[in-house]
């Protein structure tokens, strides 16, 4: 069966992270190998307390989830928490595997799960970097258009950004695909009247599950699109 390598936090609420990486996995028939960076202490409401993993922890577990062959097909990160298990993780991957990178700095219910210039090499490794509209402004540093601030990161040797539209305004939800090929590439749905924690895991995943089958980044991405509106519309 093909399975990918989920690295994230949990959450007791089930609302994100690691569950709801497994939750969409499955559903387009992907296993997952967890990998847990935190156990966070939430409500849909707050972020009640977070417990860190030591770094050598989520090295030791990325170790050990990729010893039983076959390989993953891909990578998917979520909440990562610091700069030391950023680079912990990175140095356990090894080279080839495409990963999809959510770059986690807030919860939706509120606290930072990490610094802004935490990532490191990570961000020039991943195949795909998905930030939503307030993590691309933070992470560019670039006060402006999402065009000039993912500019901005391909300019840093980002490989491709997800600019994810689910925070913006309009009928409709937008997602902008910027790489250094050429224009973005807009995916839309209509904008729905319900807001669910976790859309951003469930994207990302979503995304990482169609690499794995084999899927190129611009049809993972539109599919991934697919996959969380049918799953809001639910």
């Amino acid at each position: 069966m093909t399975w990918i390598l989920a690295i994230g936090g949990t959450d007791s609420s089930g609302g994100a992270g690691l569950s709801r990486d497994t939750a969409m996995a499955a559903a387009l028939g992907v296993s997952v190998r967890p990998v847990v960076t935190a156990v966070t202490v939430q409500t849909n409401e707050a972020v009640l307390a977070v417990h860190p993993c030591p770094a050598l922890s989520v090295a030791d577990q990325a170790r050990a989830a990729l010893a039983t062959p076959p390989r993953p097909g891909a990578v998917k990160i979520g909440m990562l928490g610091s700069a030391a298990v950023a680079e912990a993780a990175g140095a356990a991957l090894p080279a080839g595997l495409p990963i999809v990178l959510d770059p986690v700095l807030k919860a939706s219910s509120g606290g930072t799960l990490m610094a802004a210039d935490g990532f490191g090499v990570l961000l020039r490794r991943a195949a795909l970097v998905t930030p939503n509209l307030a993590e691309l402004e933070v992470l560019s540093g670039v006060l402006g258009s999402p065009e000039a601030q993912a500019a901005a990161l391909l300019a840093l040797g980002v490989r491709a950004v997800l600019v994810k539209g689910g925070h913006g305004t309009g009928a409709e939800s937008t997602d902008l695909l910027f790489t250094p090929d050429g224009p973005p590439l807009a995916y839309a749905a209509p904008r729905l009247a319900v807001s669910k924690r976790g859309t951003g895991c469930s994207l990302a995943t979503a995304v990482a599950c169609h690499l794995a089958k084999g899927s190129s980044l611009l049809a993972a991405c539109r599919n991934g699109k697919e996959d969380v509106h049918r799953w809001l519309r639910r």
